[in-house]
């Protein structure tokens, strides 16, 4: 799930607009039937570390509870990101598939 994380949360936030860390969180498990988990203690490092690439934009914001919350917001940088993460990720799943129908 590691591996993947960044590319999901880039894809969400492609597809969702900005969201917080827990909507992030929450979108992937509904989307994958609750197949895939995610750890706040994976995902915010892998937020943090998007953002240092300049992949995401962070803010703070005041939430429709009163808390605050980060809001993450995908960059132009994101979605050239995005196209490269996406296309990594069907030579990996392509290259895997081979293996297991020929072996």
């Amino acid at each position: 799930m590691q591996g993947a994380l960044p590319l999901l949360a880039l894809k969400i936030l492609a597809r969702r607009g900005p969201l917080h860390g827990y909507s992030i969180t929450a979108q992937i498990e509904a989307m994958s039937d609750n197949v895939l988990r995610v750890e706040q203690g994976s995902l915010y490092p892998a937020l943090h570390r998007m953002e240092e690439a300049g992949w995401v934009k962070a803010r703070w914001v005041v939430t429709e509870y009163n808390r605050r919350a980060r809001m993450y917001e995908l960059t132009a940088l994101g979605r050239k990101q995005l196209e490269a993460e996406q296309a990594r990720w069907h030579a990996v799943t392509n290259a895997v598939g081979h293996v297991l129908k020929h072996a």
